[in-house]
């Protein structure tokens, strides 16, 4: 358990880690954190429209998770190929990444735009809530393209090694996030609709920005910016077993959903926000497993096994650290954390417990999710594909009898920490088989 703990208590391999975890934490965090935002807001409007924002960010969040592929997948290629030198190769995959980002992101939109009351409907809310839904997710989808082609071009400048420019671009947009909810949600009284305007906006903003810095830089590397219609069936292919993989995860993130809906509106109202603290959470822990994708890639790009051997290591070390601060900090932070969120104090009572659940989940969280990058920056998807199914049918039960006993928030989220634990075995059995391990391009 200690083994992460060596005597050299400062590594090169630490500082490579932190150069690129620290700035990816603000990157990861950009959604969560506008959902957050939109919470906070939507929260002081009233606990109906809270319930519907929950419904909409869940769908939302199930595509763009299918979707985070173009993420992964071109972090670990573009890695790879700069391990073994070749720079114009890794700067074509980042490119044909967007431009299949940009492709998906409009087809998906307009399913969900046509699609959205059928989607909405097979969570069986009440009607109230469904409205909300409904309005909240044909809206906020119109900036499902720009957000695709984000995911793509930060996996490209990821496995560039460059994690400070997502960085910046990511505060700028959470801070436009913020000031147009405020004008749009109160200033012009547009509820939920304009929290997703809001949202939507934010994010076309950052597509932009990005798609400047990455064609700016490739016209000084003197690469093209036209896409391969070939590079983008190749960046499908590479992302099929991540997208079953992701999958997996999202149907028990969704069943998770659907479970609290069936617990009522209340509840539903409180799993919101305990869903997007854990995502907020979540997504800064996954900054190191980020930084492991890119640095593992590398090195196996280089045939350098040892090295890439070390750094899943020192992460497990520095995830574990991590999660204890965040948890600790959470457990004290309640009351203020609650009463940023909502002032109805059934609401406030059924999230003091919930929010205890998720603090204790967190080392084995940060566990998972560094295990879970090492596998993805070396390729092993198939098996990350595949132990998820198997993970989700552990899961899948447990939900049942939640639902069943109607046993509440706190056992939901139990249930949730039984489904991590599932990925955390399965990932550490993988882990020390080195089967992972593959070298070159």
């Amino acid at each position: 358990m200690l083994a992460f703990l060596p005597v050299k208590l400062w590594t090169r391999n630490d500082r490579e880690l932190l150069a690129l975890a620290v700035p990816t934490f603000a990157t990861l965090i950009t959604e969560p954190l506008l959902v957050l935002a939109d919470t906070a807001f939507i929260g002081h409007v009233g606990s109906i429209p809270l319930a519907g924002l929950g419904l909409g960010s869940n769908v939302l969040g199930v595509v763009t998770g299918l979707c985070v592929f173009l993420a992964y997948s071109t972090t670990s290629t573009v890695a790879r190929r700069l391990g073994t030198g070749d720079t114009a190769a890794a700067f074509d995959a980042g490119r044909d990444g967007m431009a299949l980002g940009l492709v998906l992101g409009i087809v998906l939109a307009a399913v969900l735009v046509l699609g959205a009351p059928q989607i909405i409907g097979w969570y069986r809310p009440a009607p109230e809530v469904a409205s909300q839904a409904v309005s909240y997710l044909r809206l906020v989808v119109l900036g499902l393209p720009f957000q695709l082609v984000v995911l793509a071009s930060t996996g490209l400048l990821r496995g560039l090694q460059d994690a400070r420019t997502p960085l910046y671009i990511a505060i700028g947009v959470n801070l436009t996030n913020i000031g147009l909810d405020a004008l749009l949600i109160y200033g012009f009284g547009m509820g939920i609709r304009g929290s997703a305007s809001a949202t939507a906006t934010a994010q076309a903003c950052s597509a932009v920005v990005l798609f400047a810095v990455v064609a700016r830089r490739a016209a000084r590397g003197g690469a093209s910016m036209v896409p391969s219609v070939r590079g983008m069936a190749e960046a499908a292919r590479h992302g099929g077993w991540l997208v079953v993989r992701t999958a997996a995860l999202w149907i028990s993130l969704t069943a998770t959903t659907v479970v609290a809906t069936h617990l009522g509106s209340h509840v539903l109202a409180a799993h919101q926000v305990v869903n997007s603290l854990w995502s907020f959470i979540s997504f800064a822990l996954d900054a190191l497993a980020i930084a492991c994708q890119s640095l593992v890639a590398r090195r196996l790009g280089a045939s350098d096994v040892p090295g890439a051997v070390a750094v899943m290591v020192r992460a497990l070390g520095w995830g574990c650290v991590q999660a204890l601060l965040a948890g600790g900090l959470l457990v004290a932070a309640r009351p203020l954390v609650i009463g940023l969120f909502t002032p109805d104090p059934q609401l406030a009572q059924l999230l003091m417990g919930a929010l205890v659940v998720i603090a204790f989940l967190q080392p084995l969280a940060s566990a998972v999710f560094v295990l879970d990058g090492v596998l993805i920056g070396a390729g092993d998807t198939r098996f990350l594909a595949l132990a998820g199914l198997a993970v989700v049918a552990v899961h899948l039960p447990m939900l049942v009898l939640v639902d069943h006993y109607r046993a509440g928030l706190i056992w939901l989220w139990i249930a949730y920490g039984g489904f991590l634990m599932a990925r955390g075995v399965t990932l550490l059995l993988r882990a020390r088989s080195g089967r992972w391990v593959r070298v070159g391009v």
